[in-house]
């Protein structure tokens, strides 16, 4: 269906250029000076509009995560490209011809029969664009979920072969239920135009800012450079920018909204964490002196394998205390885990895990993913039982704490984000879902801790 969507536009584009070569003007800048220095400031609302026929490109960089670079530099430079800007040449030379036509040129290039075909398949195409961005959406959910910066939530992969291939359903169903609302309350696509502008214009700066520090902190490039190059960017960006932001009243303030909106989720869910985590500080001990001090005459040893899931390598797992001061048992094989991710897409399966020897006969384990690697706690118990310790899955017993908060007084954030962070707490996946961890050998084991 692309291909005959993009190989119509290309037609539809050389059939129009062919009766009207003056077009081919437009290559000269010059036209582009001219035109800003007789218009002056006016000129900013026409590039405002003029930059809608480049959106869609961001959308590139998203996917990259998906399919690679190769992919996508070879679609875009042989297929995408080349279609657009020969139908874009096409309906200038036709409105050079009709300036009549200037309401609607794309479809005015096709003969009138072509009307109807010609909608059908520009729909077509776009219900198959639009996976471009929910891919991208998926990705980036993806990997703010594996920095720690949104709740844990459902994750599905649907290839075994393609890491990147997931699919989310809370996510999916938000896009849904945002797409229709923005539908009926902007109503037309000339009004959501503006929103459109200001987003992928923002988008942009941000891009060019970000790849700013990746010159200097990722490739090592002379600082003067890096500058340079970031300012030529920004002097495109920028201009767009500027054109876009009048109209910030026409439409412009939802995307706004709406990053603020994601923005205020985000940082809630990541300070909250923090706040939690200096919380628990008063319910755990040191690991390692904690095993040390611990009096295996008071408890009671009993058989089987116990894995522990812990948020610090260095602390004790709250529900191993909780285990031991209410059941006054402790399993023959103790092993704790412990899932930090990398700031890198992926880490090879030999690297991933890491074994240390603790007091008691306990043992750490140390897993490492990329933030876009899939945490599975089975695989990792395969790669200990054939590399590192001997236990039986059907005998072992994943311990996941699940304390319950009960609000109480402010602590580093403010009455409202507390409730909120609560509130995004109670939503997210069990880690027993999240981890992959087989149902019929988890057992969930908590506290009541005031936040």
């Amino acid at each position: 269906v692309m291909l005959i969507w993009f190989f119509v536009l290309t037609v539809s584009g050389i059939v129009h250029i062919s009766k009207n070569s003056a077009v081919y003007a437009a290559l000269n800048p010059y036209y582009a000076y001219r035109f800003f220095e007789v218009h002056g400031f006016g000129s900013l609302f026409i590039l405002g509009a003029v930059f809608l026929v480049v959106t869609g490109g961001e959308a590139l960089y998203a996917d990259i995560g998906h399919f690679g670079r190769t992919p996508i530099r070879l679609a875009w430079f042989t297929i995408v490209l080349p279609s657009l800007l020969l139908n874009y040449f096409g309906q200038g030379a036709l409105l050079l011809k009709d300036a009549s036509v200037a309401y609607n040129p794309f479809y005015h290039l096709s003969p009138s029969w072509a009307l109807y075909p010609m909608v059908f398949l520009a729909t077509m195409a776009t219900v198959i664009a639009s996976q471009a961005i929910i891919s991208g959406v998926f990705s980036l959910t993806f990997q703010a979920l594996q920095l720690g910066f949104i709740p844990r939530m459902k994750i599905e992969h649907t290839s075994e072969e393609e890491r990147g291939q997931i699919y989310i359903p809370r996510v999916n169903w938000i896009l849904f239920v945002v797409t229709a609302s923005i539908v009926v309350g902007f109503q037309s696509s000339s009004n959501l135009a503006a929103a459109y502008g200001v987003a992928i214009t923002t988008t942009m700066v941000i891009t060019t800012l970000l790849a700013y520090f990746v010159m200097q902190g990722l490739w090592n490039w002379p600082r003067p450079l890096a500058v340079i190059v970031a300012v030529l960017f920004l002097l495109v960006d920028i201009s767009f920018f500027g054109a876009n932001m009048l109209k910030i009243f026409q439409g412009g303030w939802f995307p706004i909204l709406a990053a603020g909106t994601v923005y205020l989720l985000m940082t809630t869910w990541f300070t909250g964490h923090e706040v939690l985590e200096k919380q628990m500080k008063d319910y755990v001990k040191p690991l390692k002196s904690f095993l040390e001090d611990l009096d295996m005459r008071t408890v009671t040893r009993v058989s089987g394998t116990a894995i522990y899931m812990t948020e610090s390598p260095t602390t004790t797992p709250p529900a191993f205390v909780h285990n031991i001061n209410h059941n006054k048992v402790v399993h023959k094989g103790v092993i704790f885990i412990y899932v930090g991710v990398k700031a890198v897409p992926h880490v090879r399966a030999e690297d991933r895990v890491k074994v240390a020897k603790l007091p008691k006969g306990c043992h750490m384990v140390l897993v490492r993913y990329g933030f876009m690697d899939r945490t599975d706690m089975r695989a990792v118990v395969r790669i200990l039982q054939n590399n590192h310790l001997m236990f039986d899955l059907a005998d072992t017993t994943f311990f996941v704490g699940r304390d319950t908060l009960i609000p109480s007084h402010s602590v580093g954030m403010s009455k409202w984000r507390d409730r909120l962070y609560l509130l995004m707490r109670r939503n997210s996946e069990r880690a027993t879902k999240y981890f992959n961890i087989p149902p019929d050998r988890a057992f969930e084991i908590g506290a009541q801790i005031k936040f």
